[in-house]
């Protein structure tokens, strides 16, 4: 069993039933009520894990959420406040969040609002979650077409992985979860990059030392910089064209995250490339990569101005500016650059027929 220092909260790696799990439900939370939040695939394939094995969570209220980021909305938080206060869960009763991004990104906004707050618990199932979602103390819903803008920074409790978990994950989350190691990877670590994109197969990262490193690097930059306010704002690289992408299909062919956050870093390592900011060597290198990995996705020419509107509500947007991050080699990166309609018109135009 590992333990990383968060903001806060700690972070363990490894066996769930080798954890502090158990201690802190017989400790802190002895006579609490708890909550499980689930969604329709943990609740067939995690949560008899949990039950059968913490005897203290046999009386727990196991509420299923429906899958998918299309539900990722207030409807259904509303739905879960309503049951939370049929069974009258008060400020010192406990959610756990055993899900995936969606599960982690939605229940901790939902305890983090309910009664003005209170504790939660991470316990994420898939790698997405593993590396990114569950971590840092975002908590988020959708709002129509717009990614995440309702939402809080608010920590968990504890955050515990295990990675036993992954074996119940279909191949297009393990790639969801590859999106977010690349990313962090070429942002923050030119050596991680070459690591991440020399593995023989998916099945090389659902292994606790790669996921380790990729946790290390986004709590180191979350410790230095919670509230967003500076170096996050890296860990955006891909979001703003990537979100854009996903909330604009949420309606018609949905997109996963994880593909939509790598079609968005192929579009800023392309905007990077066209403001000859990133070499060409670079950039060459990063398109055969994520080319490779995440299918190009289809829209139509008239579809651009639909999805430049949807990034001009952005939430990392200020000063009537579109903001975006920039590659200047593999491995850095800056944040906050304007970027305009014509350039965008550019680089959706490159998605499109590339």
């Amino acid at each position: 069993m590992r333990q990383i220092q968060a903001e806060n909260y700690s972070i363990e790696i490894g066996s769930l039933v080798d954890s502090s799990f158990q201690d802190v439900l017989i400790g802190r939370y002895k006579d609490s009520n708890k909550v499980i939040l689930v969604d329709e695939n943990t609740h067939d394939c995690c949560l008899e894990y949990l039950l059968t094995n913490f005897e203290e969570l046999k009386d727990a209220e196991v509420m299923l959420l429906p899958v998918g980021e299309e539900n990722k909305v207030m409807e259904v938080c509303f739905q879960v406040f309503e049951a939370l206060s049929e069974y009258q869960i008060g400020r010192k009763d406990l959610v756990i969040n055993l899900g995936g991004g969606v599960v982690s990104d939605m229940g901790g906004f939902i305890a983090s609002i309910y009664k003005r707050g209170i504790d939660f618990i991470n316990i994420p199932t898939s790698l997405l979650a593993m590396v990114d979602a569950s971590i840092g103390g975002k908590t988020g819903i959708d709002l129509g077409s717009y990614k995440n803008q309702l939402g809080t920074f608010t920590n968990p409790k504890a955050l515990f992985i295990d990675v036993s978990f992954l074996q119940t994950l279909p191949a297009e989350e393990v790639v969801n979860g590859y999106a977010e190691t690349l990313k962090q990877a070429l942002i923050f670590d030119s050596t991680y990059w070459e690591e991440l994109i020399s593995i023989a197969s998916m099945d090389d990262l659902l292994n606790e030392g790669m996921i380790e490193k990729s946790i290390h690097l986004k709590n180191k930059v979350v410790l230095a910089d919670p509230l967003e306010k500076d170096n996050r704002k890296k860990l955006n690289f891909g979001h703003t064209i990537g979100h854009a992408i996903e909330g604009f299909m949420l309606d018609k062919k949905t997109v996963s995250h994880g593909h939509a956050v790598g079609i968005g870093m192929l579009a800023e390592s392309y905007l990077s490339y066209k403001r000859e900011v990133l070499n060409e060597n670079d950039w060459i290198q990063i398109e055969k990569v994520l080319t490779t990995v995440f299918p190009k996705i289809i829209f139509e020419k008239e579809d651009i101005p639909k999805m430049i509107r949807l990034m001009r509500n952005d939430k990392k947007n200020f000063e009537g500016q579109i903001k975006c991050c920039v590659l200047t080699e593999i491995g850095k990166c800056i944040f906050d650059q304007n970027v305009g309609e014509k350039e965008l018109i550019e680089v959706f135009t490159y998605l499109l027929e590339n």
